[in-house]
């Protein structure tokens, strides 16, 4: 391809398992009520994957709704790229066994670890391979399996988190007006102690003893990550409406990453628009990092919440830390 050319990201696709834990449910796990729960994070649900529903099962089922929404055959997908902070597998990555399970011979896949903000960055890499002419039909996920790296006797940290995968497809623009209008990311590393897991890797491979100390699952500073949360989502919003050369009051929808809907509100209130134009399913799925956007976003596009022409803001932020944000006209 030459000259200038915008990526566009077109189908939209998810997987949530079946079943379900409520707040109630950790009522009878650990010292906690609905009522702490809600008030502080909005959360009333997550959906918990069973034994079989692996990233690369769920990420399948999510692909082909894509596929079929877009028109695109599996053969013609070059690219693929999931980010993800809970994969099937630390070797190889989770975009390789899932082009295996999809039949995607043809593609390239690699996995990315930015955390919640995972398919963003994943949609901006897409994009900068489209522009580049280097891919055309690259298919982007947002995949976790957070419970199986979630501490259950935690009350802080277990009552947050839950499974899903969400995907889309990023391509050249069908009539060059639609598409990625601007994208930003950035990360902070000296923060990267604040929300992480502290064993597991190369560094400390699994033992008797990391799993006694429970050094295998997630721990967090709940406070400080809340602050620097907010922070960092109204600086992407800011850096994306820029780039895109809009104003807050283009926007027909805000989806950020579902965490905690105290940092919702925020994110909405420093921008400046009114409660109906902001998304929110983070009551239903809880916290399902990389995967939240993509799973919100398929929710919009089946709801008729987003309509051709909007201007949509995405915005996320995740362990690293690593915040991104992107304006697309849908």
């Amino acid at each position: 391809m030459t000259g200038a050319v915008r990526a566009e990201l077109v189908g939209t696709g998810r997987y949530t398992p079946e079943k379900i834990l409520t707040n109630a449910d950790f009522e009878k796990m650990v010292d906690t009520s609905d009522d702490w729960i809600v008030e502080r994070t909005g959360i009333r649900e997550r959906h918990i994957a069973e034994s079989h529903e692996t990233i690369a099962y769920m990420g399948k089922i999510a692909s082909l709704q894509v596929l079929e929404a877009a028109g695109v055959d599996v053969l013609d997908l070059d690219t693929i790229i999931l980010g993800t902070a809970s994969p099937d597998r630390l070797l190889p990555s989770n975009a390789c066994d899932l082009q295996a399970v999809l039949g995607a011979k043809n593609a390239a896949a690699f996995d990315i670890g930015a955390a919640c903000s995972g398919f963003l960055y994943a949609a901006n890499v897409a994009q900068s391979l489209v522009v580049s002419g280097a891919a055309r039909n690259i298919l982007i996920l947002g995949a976790e399996r957070l419970s199986t790296i979630v501490d259950y006797e935690d009350r802080k940290t277990c009552i947050l988190f839950g499974d899903g995968v969400g995907a889309s497809l990023v391509r050249p623009s069908q009539n060059g007006t639609r598409g990625i209008l601007s994208t930003y990311m950035k990360s902070d590393g000296t923060l990267g102690d604040l929300l992480y897991r502290p064993g597991g890797g190369g560094n400390h491979p699994p033992d008797a003893q990391l799993l006694e100390d429970r050094g295998y699952y997630i721990n967090m500073a709940g406070r400080e990550v809340f602050k620097s949360a907010v922070l960092c989502m109204a600086d992407a919003c800011d850096k994306a409406l820029t780039g895109a050369g809009l104003a807050i009051d283009d926007i027909d929808l805000l989806i950020p990453h579902q965490a905690n809907i105290r940092i919702l509100e925020a994110t909405r209130k420093h921008v400046g628009l009114p409660p109906e134009k902001l998304y929110v399913n983070v009551d239903r799925y809880g916290n399902t990092s990389a995967a939240s956007i993509p799973i919100a976003l398929d929710e919009c596009v089946r709801e008729g919440r987003i309509k051709p022409g909007d201007h949509v803001l995405l915005v996320a932020f995740g362990g690293g830390f690593t915040w991104a944000s992107m304006v697309v006209r849908w």
